[in-house]
């Protein structure tokens, strides 16, 4: 599923509103059923739990903590610290290179699908997969699927119900600083993570709620939404030929979608680790061209067909 900081922040119309919560409450119905034991959950982070002083592709976390921004929950979260950590050597063992994290912290890219799926952050285990889908240079998306693939292959091992949730917009491009274009204070808070006062987080979200607000309108300077680009992966998605995205160059998914569409990175992890499971249908299949959440916001479920 996508993720906004817009749904926590006034602005967004409130038909547009009740029908992504429609969405997600399709999805919320899906996942009660299920009755997980366990989440493992892929998800990007937006330079608040990592940042260029150290930036790996890949990290799985032990311990995790989210940051509360955006007004999501601040605090620990209930990391499976054992099964956590056997996930990594798995995954290592698989041939995939991923970080480790004693001490994670994430950002609303994690926190917001929890507290929408499960009413807080803190009810069920977790293990927390972060991708790093913003920080340039970044790795082809087939190593995205490499991943998925090893941590689907070490879950399916369980014998538990795990749910696997990829976190992340479709197209969408909103202006995240980069080494190349970012002020002094911004490369002081993207490279060595350095905090935002209450202050500081007060006037982003201000930011943004406008930033929003003139996009929806048709002025500002952002990219367009790319709903048929969207479809086009959603498509993909839905067939489960995930190999046909190994050709989407990054350059690709930037032109067509925009700096952030790199999120769907969590969705290729995600599906990858559920068809180590054979194949699968999708059924929950939601989609808006959301302008006033700067983002094609998406929602799936899928299970196996056996």
């Amino acid at each position: 599923m996508s993720h906004s900081p817009l749904l926590n922040l006034p602005g967004p119309p409130r038909n547009l509103l009740d029908d992504v919560e429609a969405g997600i409450s399709r999805a919320r119905d899906f996942v009660s059923a299920f009755d997980p034991e366990l989440v493992v959950i892929f998800s990007p982070d937006h330079y608040n739990g990592f940042f260029y002083k150290a930036m790996p592709p890949f990290c799985i976390g032990l311990q995790a903590n989210g940051v509360g921004d955006y007004g999501t929950y601040a605090g620990p979260l209930p990391v499976a610290e054992d099964t956590a950590g056997q996930c990594v050597q798995a995954v290592l063992d698989a041939g995939v290179d991923v970080a480790v994290s004693a001490s994670m912290d994430v950002d609303h890219g994690t926190v917001q699908p929890l507290e929408k799926l499960f009413g807080c952050a803190t009810a069920l285990p977790v293990i927390p997969v972060f991708i790093n889908a913003v920080a340039e240079p970044l790795g082809p998306l087939r190593r995205c699927r490499s991943l998925g693939t090893a941590v689907g292959s070490f879950v399916a091992a369980l014998d538990k119900r795990v749910l696997v949730l990829g976190s992340g917009g479709l197209s969408h491009s909103p202006p995240v600083p980069t080494l190349a274009t970012a002020a002094a204070s911004q490369l002081r808070r993207i490279v060595h993570g350095e905090p935002l006062s209450a202050e500081q987080r007060q006037a982003r979200q201000a930011r943004v709620i406008e930033l929003a607000r003139s996009f929806a309108g048709g002025a500002g300077d952002l990219q367009p939404l790319n709903p048929a680009w969207d479809q086009r992966f959603l498509d993909i998605v839905d067939s489960g030929y995930l190999a046909d995205l190994d050709g989407w160059s990054n350059t690709f998914v930037t032109r067509e979608g925009g700096s952030s569409a790199h999120e769907i990175r969590t969705w290729i992890a995600a599906f990858a680790a559920l068809a180590t499971a054979g194949s699968y249908r999708t059924t929950v299949r939601y989609y808006r061209e959301a302008a006033d959440l700067i983002a094609g916001f998406a929602i799936r479920t899928a299970e196996p067909t056996e």
